[in-house]
């Protein structure tokens, strides 16, 4: 390996000993941020802290005309780790660490990149995209500094390959009211919160299965999950109340407006509340020609950089917050999404290689 990979390692192994766990969303403005700036040498940093753990970090140097972003906070660990999460741990072929796939291993790529090439550059690092919350990349929307690029490549682990659109993401809240007393009595189903709860889920997953020949670029069908259904007391107690936390990711040619509304009709009776808690756009965004149109764009951009072009994606990423203000986004980064948020999360040494490899390619060739 290359003293480009041993920086990146170097870099990696400081990155992952930092604890940006969200949840608790206890991250500062210091701490990792601190170490991101010390390293970007030469670049005018803007630091902001945007509240509840939610910090990015903009760094520029020249005139870029591609903005590179990452986030800096990784999923809490599992009770299932082998080694200790916050230590980076380095095999013949993997490098194992919370975050170390997603995705400080393209974090530490960039910053040993950036001080292997002196091209122009423009980096935004975050902290809050597994919060679902995307306070970091609106307000640098909303400041409208996106109209400065030509191209958003948003990090994420893709295995080194460009990829050009995701699903969608829709999360729901919705309750269900029923009317507590005996179990014993007749009107124990009907008076129930959970057994409403229980017929929806029969329905919902029986519209999803109406759904599966659906089709968009390569992908099939909608991903749908009930992650969580609880209420009532115990067995003799017709349950009062009912919660059921579901979500949906729709393909670029669905529309999460109709899906909830249909969704919502299910309910019988209607529910006493229902709530989307979140919503990402598809990647590309906008209708069929603006997406089919960003696609494009972005395939001749990927092309432009030699950059492999994979499959599209069933899970979501933040370039369609990009895409849909407009700008031509892909994603692309090392790491395979099978090892993201699991046990033991690992990168493949191969893959940190090859993407700093091409990051200093780009920088040095004057693509970014």
């Amino acid at each position: 390996m290359s003293e480009l990979f041993d920086k990146t390692l170097t870099h990696l192994r400081a990155l992952v000993a930092f604890d940006t766990r969200n949840p608790p969303r206890a991250i500062g403005p210091d701490g990792i941020f601190g170490y991101v700036r010390s390293n970007l040498p030469g670049f005018a940093c803007e630091t902001t802290d945007h509240g509840a753990g939610a910090v990015s970090l903009y760094a520029a140097r020249g005139r870029p005309k591609r903005l590179f972003n990452v986030h800096l906070d990784t999923v809490p660990e599992s009770p299932h780790w082998s080694v200790n999460p916050f230590g980076l741990h380095v095999d013949g072929e993997r490098a194992v660490g919370l975050g170390a796939c997603d995705i400080k291993g393209a974090a530490a790529a960039l910053l040993a990149a950036a001080a292997a090439s002196d091209g122009d550059a423009a980096f935004l690092f975050t902290s809050d995209e597994e919060g679902g919350d995307a306070r970091c990349i609106q307000a640098f929307l909303d400041r409208g500094r996106e109209k400065d690029f030509e191209l958003v490549l948003v990090a994420e682990p893709t295995r080194c390959e460009a990829v050009l659109a995701h699903r969608g993401i829709s999360s729901v809240l919705m309750r269900f009211g029923g009317r507590a007393g005996h179990a014993s009595g007749m009107n124990a189903s009907s008076d129930s919160a959970l057994p409403q709860a229980v017929r929806w889920s029969a329905r919902a997953l029986d519209h999803v299965q109406s759904l599966a020949h659906a089709r968009f670029g390569g992908m099939t069908g909608l991903r749908f999950n009930i992650g969580r259904i609880e209420g009532g007391i115990k067995a003799n107690v017709i349950a009062p109340a009912a919660e059921v936390r579901f979500g949906f990711r729709p393909l670029p040619s669905m529309d999460t407006d109709v899906l909830l509304a249909h969704f919502r009709r299910l309910a019988d009776p209607e529910p006493i509340e229902f709530v989307e808690t979140f919503r990402g756009p598809a990647l590309p965004s906008g209708d069929i020609a603006e997406a089919e149109a960003r696609r494009l764009a972005a395939r001749d951009a990927a092309d432009a950089f030699g950059l492999p072009i994979g499959h599209a994606v069933d899970f979501w990423t933040e370039a369609s917050l990009f895409s849909q203000a407009g700008c031509t986004a892909l994603v692309y980064g090392p790491g395979d999404i099978a090892q993201a948020h699991a046990a033991d999360e690992w990168v493949a040494l191969s893959q940190l290689d090859q993407y700093a490899e091409t990051i200093t390619r780009l920088l040095e060739d004057g693509h970014a």
